[in-house]
This record gives structure tokens, sequence and C-alpha cells, in this order.
């Protein structure tokens, strides 16, 4: 016979447990994109060094440089590429999280929302480092860098953050009835986010008939409410904050309904076809 002390589970005991899971789950998406962390996370920044250094020729070839921002101009393609590749990315990465036929949840207290939980936060941590490391370059070696309003920035950017959760929520939900298809259209809404979001062009100047194509996005929303904090002479006025936030509370909603609903009619043939 064997004796064991009965630990009582309160809800902050349980809240912490889950947390834990969470925090060491993340620790296991940053580390498995490569077999050594730090080659990992250099590689994503190399990616995004390499999308900075694109879009400055593009946009100095095109003679797109005097439309924009009054300001440092790397800065102002560095604003849009941060909260496009966090946005784009914690979708993705929520859509690969483990699901229900993982292996991995056969073990208790596993579930599939710890593992979205970990993989959306490890992809927070990778684009966080990746951009601080950027910033600090290009403010060491190359122009100091004055950010108006820091705080107000790095709000943007987790918000840019969750609404890609929130709508990753979603597709992660759809997957798997119909996996090409929605797999399919998840790449179309990350392929059309490269101009939909905006992130070269500013809300302020651009013509009516123009901004429609680009107000229905929460990106787009987001990505110029973050130039209005991070440069002190640009107020937005064709964006706000509380669509985005109301995307975000919405398509979360629709994803944690469509989770559960999806995950009470799971089958492990679902894993077997991918």
């Amino acid at each position: 016979m064997r004796f064991h002390a009965e630990v009582k589970r309160t809800r902050a005991r349980t809240a912490l447990g889950m947390l834990e899971l969470v925090f060491h789950g993340a620790v296991h998406n940053v580390r498995k994109s490569h077999t050594s962390a730090v080659i990992g996370l250099l590689l994503n920044l190399v990616q995004m060094v390499i999308m900075i250094a694109f879009f400055y020729l593009m946009m100095t070839f095109a003679g797109m440089r005097g439309i924009t921002i009054r300001g440092d101009f790397i800065l102002f393609l560095m604003s849009g590429i941060f909260m496009f590749m966090t946005h784009v990315k914690t979708m993705r990465a929520v859509m690969g999280a483990e699901g229900p036929t993982s292996a991995i949840m056969k073990h208790a207290p596993m579930n599939t929302l710890i593992a979205v939980g970990a993989a959306s936060l490890g992809a927070l941590y990778t684009q966080i480092f990746a951009a601080s490391i950027v910033l600090y370059v290009y403010h060491a070696v190359m122009v100091p860098l004055t950010i108006d309003q820091p705080v107000g920035m790095m709000g943007m950017l987790l918000l840019a953050w969750g609404s890609g959760l929130a709508i990753g929520m979603m597709f992660r939900a759809v997957m798997p009835w119909q996996p090409r298809f929605f797999g399919t259209v998840a790449q179309i809404y990350a392929r059309v986010n490269m101009i939909a979001s905006g992130k070269m062009f500013v809300a302020n100047m651009m013509p009516t008939a123009v901004l429609a194509f680009f107000d229905w996005n929460p990106l787009f929303h987001v990505i110029d409410q973050g130039r209005g904090y991070i440069f002190l002479n640009y107020a937005p006025r064709y964006s706000n904050l509380e669509y985005p936030v109301y995307v975000m509370l919405v398509c979360m909603t629709i994803g944690l309904i469509g989770e559960y609903y999806t995950s009470k009619r799971v089958s492990l043939s679902w894993s077997m076809g991918k």
C-alpha cells in the first residue's frame, strides 16, 4: 500500500499550476523551432532585418520616403513591421499549437488552452526579443532613437499580439473540419496583410477612397495608433483603438466556442490525415 499526502487544490493553486505549464510550454515552443534556442531566435531576428531592408529599398527606389511621417524613416518602417510580424507569427503559432489528438494531451493536466497559451506566449517572446535587439543596435550604431510614449507603443504591440491570437483561435477551431481550405484562407489573410496592414502608408495622408480598402483591418488601426504613440508629430485621425479591441474580443469568443465544439467531436483520424 502506498501512502501519499493529499494536497488541497484551491483555485489559486490551480491557476498557478496552469501558469507554470504555460511558461514551460512557451519555453518548449521557442526551443523546438531549432535544435539550438539561440539559433532559432537569431533566425527570426535575421528575417526581421531582411524585411526592414527590403521595404527600405523598395520605398526608397519608389520615391515614397517623402510621404511618411516626419521623423526617423527607419523607425517608421520598423513600427509597422514589428506589429505586422507579431500579429501574423502569433496567428500561425496558435494555429500550429498542439491539438486534442496530440499525444501530449494524454498527460493531465495538459489541455488545448494551455497549449494555445504557450504557443502565443512563445511567439510574443520571440518577437519582442528580435525587436529589442534591432532597436538597440540601430540606436547604438546608427541614430539615437526617441519614442514619444513607449508605454503606449508597447500596448499597441500587445494589441497586435492579442488580435493575432484571437484570429488564430478562429482558424484553429475550423481547421480540423477543412484543413486545406482554411489553411489556404489563413495564408491569404497573412499575405493580404503585407499590404492591407498599412505598414508602408500613413493613414492621415490617404484619400478617403483608398482608406476604405484598409479600414476593415484591425491591424491597420493598431499600427496607425502605435505610430501616434511613437512619433511626437503624428496624431491619428482615421483610426481608433475601439475597433481592434472589439474585433479581438469577438474573434476570441467565437474561437473559444468553436474550439470547445470541435474538441468535443475530435477524431484520431483527423490527426492521421494531416
